[in-house]
């Protein structure tokens, strides 16, 4: 689900990566709004609190909310630029540096809550926020900006939309198409509201506070070994296949 790109990437990919993706969201923006009472996984209402600060002339109050924005803009540069870097190295997974660091940064914020008193937010925000550019670049790029996987409101907007095309769509094709569509929009925010909900359990239920980011970490790194795994056994398959029919053949 991590590797394949363009053609050869299927609905079961998409629905994979996005079960796995807006769960870890849906964690990140509960935990995150638990810890600190923001928003950590979307810059639409910063902006609009931005927007209202510079309005009222206080903009020392409103660089706050330009620097939730710029993190989440870094990290969709970073994430993107290291995909376009290593594209031509046709070993590595190229979309594996973007996930471990938001897997380190996840896991880093986590530890050091525990060993002193988080008393800079707004810094802890930011590395959120860059987690969730880094998070929906590499998501976009590897779905061909089929998911996304950090906010809902376009997902429900598109899903809105798609609903009322069935009622228009003849052709079988174009509407099985389209709910296939439907089908990942509904993954998608079914998975974001279970994350959001297991977030909030662990983060005021079982006290892990902010300790419950790593668990979006480790779904993370199981979900990359999986892959990882399954690829190469997949490729070893193959490759027996492939020598068991020159040997036939010859």
């Amino acid at each position: 689900m991590f590797r394949h790109q363009g053609k050869s990437r299927t609905l079961k990919h998409n629905l994979r990566i996005a079960t796995v993706l807006s769960f870890v969201a849906g964690i990140v923006n509960v935990t995150g709004f638990l810890a600190f009472k923001q928003l950590t996984t979307n810059v639409t209402g910063h902006f609009a609190l931005f927007i209202y600060d510079v309005a009222d002339l206080e903009f020392w109050k409103g660089t706050v909310y330009f620097l939730y924005i710029l993190s989440f803009l870094v990290g969709s540069f970073t994430s993107s630029f290291l995909i376009e870097k290593f594209r031509e190295n046709k070993k590595l997974n190229v979309f594996l540096l973007p996930t471990l660091m938001e897997c380190l940064i996840l896991i880093s914020i986590g530890l050091v809550s525990n060993i002193i008193t988080l008393e800079v937010p707004n810094v802890i925000i930011c590395f959120l926020l860059f987690a969730m550019g880094l998070q929906n670049s590499f998501v976009t790029k590897i779905s061909n900006a089929v998911v996304r996987t950090t906010h809902l409101t376009g997902l429900f907007t598109d899903l809105g939309i798609d609903i009322s095309q069935l009622f228009f769509l003849k052709k079988q094709q174009h509407r099985d198409n389209l709910k296939s569509k439907i089908k990942l929009r509904i993954y998608i925010i079914s998975f974001f509201f279970a994350g959001g909900l297991t977030g909030g359990f662990f983060y005021s239920t079982v006290n892990l506070k902010l300790n419950t980011l790593i668990i979006g970490a480790l779904i993370l790194l199981i979900s990359l070994f999986y892959d990882d795994v399954r690829y190469k056994m997949i490729k070893t398959r193959r490759k027996y296949n492939q020598r068991k029919s020159d040997y036939i053949a010859s």
